[in-house]
């Protein structure tokens, strides 16, 4: 999918108007004709099933939030085939809205600022759940999945829950991830899809728990492992290209520790620095074809696994006080729907301190903090422009593409995730001491 991309100047950009603010509209039956069989041809292409657990506790005409994770572009034909003809009113990211901002309001969309603190998507979801009487769909991850399993869910996620006092309904996949893994750069794959649909919570149980224990509910339903699920079920992916930009989430070699070297190519991720090469098997194992010189080499054969130990990388590099991201980026602005502006080119800094922008030939500095989001907008391939780390606030996004500088994206959001933990930790002592 692409999006509509202007070049403009950094001031010209700034002058400009803001999208209007406005309350979501309940979609008409045609929208919600219209969408469930667009997506016909996909569902029926990976024979897909669901089954329903405690689903008989929801009246057809009663409004509910829909939780559901986010594996590809795939799940919003999988909720519209589950639900239809229910209306649904979606919320979804903003720069989606780009060029298609009236199309994407009467489907029913609600649209935001992804990992950016936004008070007014609240008051949007209450105002669909009671004054339209729709029913709302939220990907609570805001992200599809780096490594297969989940991303953060929001501790906001249970007091919200509260506030909107309705049933709770959890639409878990199996099988998307595998099929369109975000790495792989749109590469479609074969592989069966299916759902599970629960009645989740009741608005009774939801006013009787805590806050604690509803976010506790949302963190087991959102722990899970792609991978883990194809190996359990001995899912065959034969397709030769499975292993295509891998290195996006395997960025480190586990062997010699290096950070710009990794390839992903074919069904095999090469290390260019110490030539090893792991195979990634029909099935969703690494395999591994040859080990550079090392001692002792740390040898995953599970990428979840892989992508854990960079993580504890990471945090040792900041606990160190020596992480630090500093590359040249082209920019790109969205300060309304009408287009993704080109406004040049600069320089982007994430360390403990948090991020720095720098460009435009001076005209822009954006300092975004530490404690300002628990996770980071980055995405490959965005609308097929490239690798994209996105920061800014509800005004103004930043769009920041790395240039000649490896692969960062996922590395600076497991930054962005570990430095917000640790900054919650310093702020727990604080207040008990």
């Amino acid at each position: 999918m692409k999006t509509v991309v202007k070049k403009s100047s950094y001031k010209k950009v700034m002058a400009m108007k803001s999208a209007k603010n406005q309350y979501p509209l309940r979609p008409a039956l045609f929208w919600r004709f219209l969408m469930k069989s667009l997506g016909k041809k996909d569902l029926k292409d990976t024979n897909f099933t669901y089954t329903q657990t405690g689903m008989e506790k929801l009246a057809k005409d009663q409004p509910c939030l829909i939780l559901m994770n986010h594996s590809c572009f795939m799940d919003l034909e999988i909720a519209e085939a589950i639900f239809y003809p229910r209306p649904l009113n979606i919320v979804c990211t903003s720069d989606g809205f780009v060029g298609k901002a009236s199309l994407l309001r009467h489907i029913g969309c609600i649209p935001t600022n992804k990992f950016v603190a936004d008070f007014v998507m609240v008051k949007k979801i209450k105002y669909a759940l009671d004054k339209l009487k729709d029913s709302v769909l939220m990907y609570p991850e805001a992200s599809y999945s780096f490594d297969g399993r989940a991303t953060p869910v929001p501790k906001t996620l249970g007091k919200c829950l509260k506030l909107l006092n309705v049933p709770v309904i959890m639409v878990k996949t199996f099988g998307a991830f595998a099929r369109d893994p975000l790495y792989n750069n749109l590469q479609v794959r074969k592989v069966d899809v299916s759902a599970n649909v629960k009645y989740l919570l009741s608005p009774d149980e939801i006013q009787e728990k805590s806050v604690d224990e509803l976010n506790e509910i949302l963190q087991k339903e959102f722990t899970f492992d792609n991978w883990k699920w194809q190996q359990d079920n001995n899912v065959v992916i034969k397709e030769d290209f499975r292993a295509d930009y891998l290195n996006r989430v395997l960025y480190k070699c586990s062997v010699c520790g290096r950070e710009d070297c990794m390839e992903g190519k074919g069904t095999l991720l090469t290390c260019k620095n110490c030539s090893s090469v792991w195979e990634l098997t029909e099935k969703g194992f690494l395999e591994n074809k040859k080990i550079g010189q090392n001692k002792a080499p740390l040898l995953f054969n599970h990428v979840p696994d892989w992508f854990s130990w960079e993580r504890e990388m990471v945090r040792k590099e900041i606990q160190n006080q020596s992480y630090c991201i500093d590359v040249e980026v082209d920019i790109y602005m969205m300060v309304n729907t009408k287009a993704i502006y080109f406004v040049g080119q600069g320089r982007l800094k994430h360390d403990n301190n948090g991020f720095v922008l720098n460009g435009c030939n001076g005209e822009l500095h954006y300092e975004q903090k530490v404690k300002s989001s628990y996770s980071l907008y980055s995405d490959y391939y965005w609308y097929e422009i490239g690798d994209m780390i996105c920061i800014g606030d509800m005004k103004v996004l930043y769009y920041c593409f790395p240039k000649n500088c490896g692969d960062i994206v996922a590395k600076a959001r497991i930054a962005t995730e570990e430095l917000y933990k640790l900054a919650l930790a310093q702020v727990s002592v604080h207040s008990i001491t």
